[in-house]
């Protein structure tokens, strides 16, 4: 019955659908925004249609590759004449959606605000991204090469923006400017951390597994969400460890655990295919990427004689004060610390492998 419960507070986790509405007029993007958060290139499979061409006629659906309980929507563009913001939202299905992300480039339009005040006034949230901005830069370098201040440049034009929508009356505005081809630099790092924050706590852990690893910041996030499900994970664990004929390993479900291990590296982008990616761009072998990382084989994390000694001495702590039984809390203790060292290993790799990255990008610029 228990093991049930738990089950089903894992899987509640897990798998709590989110719908993304991503509106804007045509040519602002939004395609591309919305492969840029899926992690999908140009001509991969599932790839959202872009063009200097509305492709997007109807709302359409596209799933995370990794997530499937995770959609954005690409709904058609608002630049028609004749736009009605409340028919369109209508014909959208607005109340289907967590929330919207409002698309806008080059400019600040009239839909732009009539977008924006319409979903504040039928009381869902939004989020206005400003994108392009890395074009903008190079526009106005490329005009005006003594005076170009980079930091300048992208002040005005966030001060344009929250201008426009405070002048509607749309209180505390959260704006964001991003490039889609560079999601590292300018404001794409904080609007995943203020997405996360403001989205329900239901929600928080199916948003935070799919973002990508752009920043020891993002990693720190994902890591410090991971480990608040741990003692779930160690609950179910140390119950089916007492399941007869469970296949186990130094007193572990093996298999189990490595099922487990594989989920955190999907997680942290270092699931097979990912690394393999990695290796390509870095033009390192495989073998090259396991000889500084500590993630990509379960038997050195398994076999770590700290993991039972930490659990031994939490367990008797714990039992000399509330009592039960030694070896049940025993078994929880030592799979909360093994998921604990999974968690930490894996985001400390990742880490490693995004500063390998960055400076092999740098050197190539």
């Amino acid at each position: 019955m228990w093991l049930n419960i738990i089950e089903e507070s894992l899987m509640a986790a897990e798998n709590a659908p989110l719908d993304v509405a991503v509106i804007g007029e045509s040519g602002t993007g939004k395609s591309s925004f919305i492969n840029a958060l899926r992690g999908v290139s140009y001509e991969e499979e599932g790839f959202a249609g872009v063009g200097v061409v509305e492709t997007t006629m109807k709302k359409t659906p596209y799933q995370h590759p990794k997530y499937p309980n995770v959609t954005f929507w690409d709904l058609p563009g608002t630049g028609t004449p004749n736009f009605h913001p409340r028919e369109y939202l209508e014909m959208v299905e607005f109340a289907t959606y967590d929330f919207f992300i409002i698309i806008s480039s080059s400019r600040f339009t009239l839909n732009d605000a009539l977008l924006a005040q319409n979903i504040t006034e039928i009381g869902k949230k939004f989020y206005f991204v400003r994108t392009k901005v890395d074009n903008d830069l190079y526009n106005e370098e490329k005009r005006k090469p003594t005076s170009f201040k980079r930091e300048g440049v992208l002040q005005r034009i966030r001060d344009n923006c929250l201008a426009n929508l405070s002048h509607i009356g749309v209180p505390e505005p959260c704006i964001f400017l991003v490039s889609n081809f560079d999601l590292d630099d300018f404001d794409f790092p904080i609007l995943e951390e203020t997405l996360l924050k403001e989205l329900p706590v239901h929600k928080r852990y199916t948003f935070v597994v799919l973002l990508p690893n752009l920043s020891d910041a993002s990693i720190e996030m994902k890591r410090a969400f991971l480990k608040e499900k741990i003692w779930l994970d160690a609950l179910k664990s140390s119950a089916l460890s007492f399941i007869p004929f469970m296949a186990c390993f130094n007193g572990f479900d093996l298999p189990e655990q490595e099922k487990c291990l594989n989920l955190y590296r999907s997680h942290f982008g270092l699931d097979e295919n990912s690394v393999k990616g990695i290796a390509e761009k870095l033009s390192m072998s495989l073998e090259d990427i396991k000889s500084f990382t500590k993630s990509l084989t379960i038997r050195f994390l398994i076999q770590d004689d700290s993991i039972a000694d930490k659990a031994m001495k939490c367990a008797e702590s714990f039992c000399s004060v509330n009592g039960g039984l030694p070896s049940t809390i025993f078994q929880f203790f030592k799979i909360y610390f093994l998921h604990l060292k999974f968690i930490n290993t894996v985001a400390d790799d990742a880490k490693i492998l995004l500063h390998k990255t960055l400076k092999s990008l740098s050197l190539r610029r």
